[in-house]
């Protein structure tokens, strides 16, 4: 449920769809007086008290969440548990920790899948994102060539060999080596293990990767997505992500996976930079696979566990990359030299979970789940509604790069300027930290549990006193420092 769905009943409407009683209420409208309009907010704010659970420097305004999140409190603990079970219980903590470390894994993805709006079979943690994108996609190739992928009139499907069709609806493309169809704002990083996910098949990816072009550098079009799919019928896979990672364009996934489904192809996401902060439905929306980190918006932690979906009517089937942890639970300590995957997506596991990884993400999901994803989501439009609109009023030379309608906004705004990476310098001198991504913008990230509509004027503020004062210009670019 998006912000401007819960308006409330009866109420006066204002122009920015929030009810005039809703809790964040002229979060579009600063007024001539933004700090006195960020008190009355932040006042009314169900959410303002989970600040003082996380643990953030007293010297500087954090903005930075859609890259890694603070620490917490909740998360501190459940790891300190864990410590300490591991210097008590030894090995034993494999069956007498609480929760066993040995179904640790599956019970954490349990608390995560009303997140991404699944069955808790469907949820599991384990592995990295990239690794996870690997044995997904990997997954899901091996099926189309064993001829089991979604039917599509007028192509026939493999049967343990790729025919050598042209991939192209004019042609006609009999079977023809799978394409995987991706964006070119994508994450480099999911291109990479998508191309050798093709290669170690024998696919070329110059030829079968095949990306939608964007048509201003910061946004796709979802029907740049279905055109896509109707000019080529060899697209056996669409991966896209949630949200882009550069401009926090949310993507519209019951959309793209309806006309996924619908030319043959199976669907899968990269959840990044909506989970824990964007409620999803992935069972319902018909999404056959996902993944997602834990250490942005859910706040687990440096190289946090990640986290994935897998729909429950392709359970059963063999991992591309399979590892003991995935084997089926009763019979895993059997030692077989047979590989029989878990019933659920617990089969995508590899190797033996990070415990001390997974242990921050329990207690996470616990704050999470406390404040309401969809009372999450709430806040976060509200936030970025509010700093919009104070670019838009006090910084002439900065252009949003994000989309301004809300099912089409992730959890972050991207500020455009030309000289975006010495601003983002600057601003973390003055104790603002942000990021910078080439060419152009500066990501900055009002988190919902943790900032207030204060912090964002102070943020405005800081950034509005650097561009006149041009403080930004005595500052060398990075290049290739850490952002």
């Amino acid at each position: 449920m998006d912000d401007s769905d819960a308006t409330g009943g009866g109420s006066e409407t204002r122009a920015d769809g929030r009810a005039a009683d809703h809790p964040y209420a002229g979060a579009s409208d600063p007024g001539p007086e933004p700090a006195a309009t960020a008190r009355e907010l932040d006042a009314a704010d169900p959410l303002a008290e989970f600040a003082d659970r996380f643990r953030l420097p007293e010297d500087a305004l954090y903005m930075d969440g859609n890259s890694l999140g603070p620490a917490s409190d909740a998360a501190l603990a459940s790891l300190d548990r864990v410590v300490d079970e591991w210097r008590e219980l030894l090995i034993g903590g494999w069956t007498d920790a609480e929760p066993p470390w040995f179904e640790y894994a599956e019970r954490v993805g349990d608390a995560m899948a009303p997140l991404v709006g699944a069955a808790p079979e469907e949820v599991v943690v384990g592995n990295s994102i990239t690794v996870n994108v690997h044995t997904l996609v990997g997954t899901f190739l091996d099926e189309l060539l064993a001829g089991n992928g979604p039917e599509v009139e007028g192509y026939a499907a493999a049967d343990g060999t790729w025919g050598s069709g042209s991939g192209d609806a004019a042609g006609g493309g009999d079977a023809a080596r799978p394409a995987v169809l991706v964006n070119e704002l994508d994450f480099p990083s999911d291109h990479y293990a998508v191309r050798a996910a093709l290669r170690t098949r024998g696919i070329d990816p110059d030829e079968k990767l095949r990306a939608v072009e964007s048509r201003d550098g910061r946004t796709v079009d979802p029907a740049d997505v279905e055109a896509a799919l109707e000019r080529h019928d060899d697209v056996g896979i669409v991966y896209m992500p949630t949200a882009l990672y550069r401009s926090g364009q949310r993507f519209d996934v019951p959309r793209i996976a309806a006309a996924a489904h619908a030319n043959g192809a199976y669907v899968g996401f990269d959840a990044a930079h909506t989970a824990g902060v964007v409620p999803h439905e992935f069972s319902a929306a018909g999404v056959d696979f996902a993944t997602w980190c834990t250490y942005k918006y859910l706040n687990a932690g440096p190289g946090s566990i990640a986290g994935l979906y897998v729909a429950e009517r392709h359970h059963g089937l063999t991992p591309a990359l399979a590892g003991w942890w995935g084997h089926e639970k009763a019979t895993q300590f059997e030692m077989n030299m047979t590989y029989t995957p878990a019933g659920s997506a617990g089969a995508w596991q590899i190797g033996t979970p990070p415990i001390l990884a997974t242990a921050p993400l329990e207690g996470a999901l616990d704050l999470v789940r406390k404040a309401g994803i969809d009372r999450v989501r709430q806040k976060s439009l509200a936030l970025t509604d509010f700093l919009a609109a104070l670019v838009d009023a006090r910084l002439p030379a900065v252009s949003v790069g994000t989309p301004r309608e809300h099912d089409a906004r992730g959890g972050h705004l991207a500020l455009e300027h030309p000289d975006a990476e010495r601003l983002s310098l600057a601003l973390k001198e003055r104790g603002v930290v942000v990021d910078f991504r080439p060419p152009n913008v500066v990501r900055v990230c009002p988190a919902p549990l943790y900032t207030s509509f204060g912090d964002v004027v102070e943020v405005v503020a800081t950034l509005e006193a650097i561009l006149a004062d041009g403080a930004h210009e005595a500052f060398d670019p990075a290049g290739d420092g850490v952002t």
